[in-house]
């Protein structure tokens, strides 16, 4: 059988413990069998040995995403199934809510706990943006293509009510109410050109430098994530140097950039000569090939495994590990597996003083770090949440275990094929 600048001001109220029935102690045992069985618990390597290994994974939340309770199931349901890291948005809910979840999944089986990473930007970038529009401005026989196309599920309309229940009725429009749900929208636009009316507008912000430093000093934050527009480096200096020394307890510092063609390369070196005198940790290079689109389909993660190809055979580029990202989806890794990328070497032999050794590897024989999944792994796993919340009306996923049952198989289905679970179809 199978198994089968926004801030975000709402916070997760202190859970009593559950009393589960017995139906529900059974599904809770299956989930710590499944997670046991798997070997998942007993895994003590740390993310940097992932990374060294090839097989990093990190769940991205969104980093506009702050709908607090999906983003805490989200982490416990992932910390189960074993990822490395957890990247959020940079905001002291969303960081609460992410750390409750992975204590709440540890609470269930002692598994290891992934970094927890924040996500900043240096200008303006499609990751820090938020759809807005009036609703009363909707013309009442629109068909609403914004709400069936979003994937986050962050616009709502519905005809305005009067107090007796009934929709307006007086030779006039019905108004509209509802509209984006901030917390929810993630920024990835899809609504945008299907409006046909063209009443959707785009709010973008960056993520405060000095707020960000004040972040970092809590203890529960591992790892950073800088995106930036590999265009240029004048903001980049700015952010770097604005953190100040509140980057020195890190374990990682990432930075997220696409593909711009022949200047990758010189960008990357520029922005590594930016770091390396303050760096005192890791770093690794997100390839996010093609933004937000990993639960569109298939092909969606060719652009991200075209841009590893091209990075991993490239000898001048700067020291650090190499992670996928921007369209990856259940079909990156056969993509990795074409050109000779998966988990073909240990990277701990090019190792020098914990840094890696780039220089010295030849075409397409460096190795990827790892692999970070968006959209496609909030899709499978926010589809079961949707289903739990709208029959249940349930906040916690583990109130509910079946249902815990059910996100833990589609989240090991997707994970370990990275992580090389045996699990079972």
């Amino acid at each position: 059988m199978a198994w089968s600048c926004f801030s975000c001001t709402a916070s997760i109220p202190p859970q009593p413990r559950v009393n589960f029935r017995p139906s529900s102690q059974k599904c809770l045992q299956d989930v710590r069998n499944m997670v046991t069985s798997l070997g998942i618990h007993s895994i003590r390597s740390s993310p940097v040995d992932s990374l060294r290994n090839g097989n990093w994974v990190k769940l991205i939340c969104g980093a506009s995403f702050e709908d607090v309770v999906d983003i805490r199931n989200l982490s416990l349901v992932y910390t189960l199934a074993g990822v490395d890291c957890i990247d959020c948005a940079a905001d002291e809910s969303v960081v609460n809510a992410v750390n409750q979840g992975i204590k709440a999944a540890r609470d269930i089986v002692e598994v290891g706990r992934p970094w927890v990473m924040i996500s900043v930007n240096d200008d303006e970038d499609l990751h820090f943006r938020k759809a807005e529009f009036d609703p009363a401005d909707c013309p009442q026989d629109c068909s609403r293509p914004c709400e069936i196309v979003c994937p986050a599920n962050a616009i709502s309309l519905e005809e305005e009510k009067s107090s007796a229940g009934h929709l307006w009725n007086n030779n006039e429009e019905g108004k509209k109410q509802g509209g984006v749900l901030t917390e929810r929208c993630y920024g990835c636009g899809r609504c945008i050109p299907v409006c046909p009316y063209d009443k959707i507008r785009v709010h973008t912000y960056v993520r405060d430098a000095a707020a960000t430093s004040e972040l970092l000093r809590r203890e529960e934050i591992d790892a950073l994530e800088i995106h930036t527009s590999g265009r240029q480096t004048l903001h980049f200096r700015s952010l770097w140097e604005g953190l100040g020394d509140t980057i020195h307890h890190l374990r990682l510092v990432a930075v997220s950039f696409p593909d711009v063609g022949d200047s990758t390369i010189s960008t990357m070196n520029a922005m590594y000569s930016i770091m390396e005198p303050r760096l005192r940790c890791f770093n690794l290079w997100q390839l996010d090939g093609r933004p937000m689109s990993g639960d569109i389909g298939r092909g969606a993660t060719r652009e991200s495994v075209a841009f590893a190809v091209r990075l991993a055979a490239a000898s001048d580029r700067p020291r650090g590990f190499l992670q996928l990202a921007g369209g990856t989806n259940a079909h990156t890794v056969a993509g990795l597996k074409k050109h000779g990328l998966f988990q073909t070497k240990s990277v701990s032999e090019n190792f020098k003083d914990g840094q890696s050794m780039v220089g010295s590897l030849g075409p397409l024989d460096a190795p990827i770090g790892g692999i970070a999944y968006g959209g496609y792994a909030r899709k499978v796993v926010g589809r079961i949440l949707s289903a739990m919340q709208s029959q249940h009306g349930l906040t916690c996923i583990e109130e509910s275990p079946d249902y815990l049952f059910k996100a833990l198989a589609e989240a090991l289905a997707l994970v370990g094929t990275v992580k090389c679970y045996d699990v079972p179809s």
